[in-house]
């Protein structure tokens, strides 16, 4: 194991990097510079990319679009720069940190997004054909389709089948791993929809 992920050391540096950098509400504050709108508090109560779309609008989401896979793809850059030879599992571990740091944010009362867009920065260092392959295929589908979100489907769905291939089992495992992470959060967001609802309908 520790061949794939080096020393213990490393891990621990990694994971404080990565919870860190994930941990920087980057759509709060492009929210709260814009509309002086707070995201956990409006839309679908994700701070996060989609929801900073749907409240402020296309462009002006564009800086939490860019800075939530910037943040996957420094905290695994953190991970491959401290990785030695033939050690390809810290920036997985780096960009899982992130992931968790971004969807339980130190520096936001720990209420954060769903990880995918820093999911994206961090299989674009840690599998980076792979992941370009599917980024290929999210970019043919939504010029068919005129679907950002149908693209997108369809980019995640074949993610791990073309790393299969391409970078084997393990590797392939780990962005599994990840993956499952994302589920989990949307598994979260629809208890605590539900969870609304309920308190909503139960009111006088």
């Amino acid at each position: 194991m520790l061949a794939a992920v080096g020393t213990t050391g490393d891990v621990l540096v990694v994971i404080v990097a990565g919870y860190l950098i994930g941990s920087i509400p980057l759509a709060n504050l492009v929210a709260g510079r814009h509309s002086a709108v707070d995201l956990r508090t409006v839309g679908d109560r994700n701070p996060g990319f989609w929801n900073a779309r749907e409240t402020m609008g296309r462009m002006a989401a564009v800086p939490v679009f860019v800075g939530d896979v910037a943040k996957g793809l420094l905290a695994a850059g953190v991970g491959l720069a401290l990785a030695d030879e033939g050690v390809w599992g810290l920036p997985y571990i780096a960009g899982g940190a992130a992931m968790v740091g971004h969807a339980f944010p130190l520096f936001a009362r720990f209420v954060g997004g769903r990880s995918i867009l820093t999911f994206v920065g961090t299989v674009l260092v840690a599998a980076p054909v792979a992941t370009l392959i599917s980024i290929g295929l999210l970019l043919v589908v939504f010029g068919a389709t005129r679907s950002f979100a149908w693209g997108a489907r369809a980019g995640m769905l074949v993610l791990p089948f073309v790393q299969l291939a391409v970078d084997g089992p393990f590797r392939t495992a780990a962005t599994g791993a990840l993956m499952t992470f994302i589920g989990l959060r949307f598994a979260m967001a629809a208890m605590a929809d539900r969870k609304r609802s309920g308190v909503t309908a139960a009111a006088p």
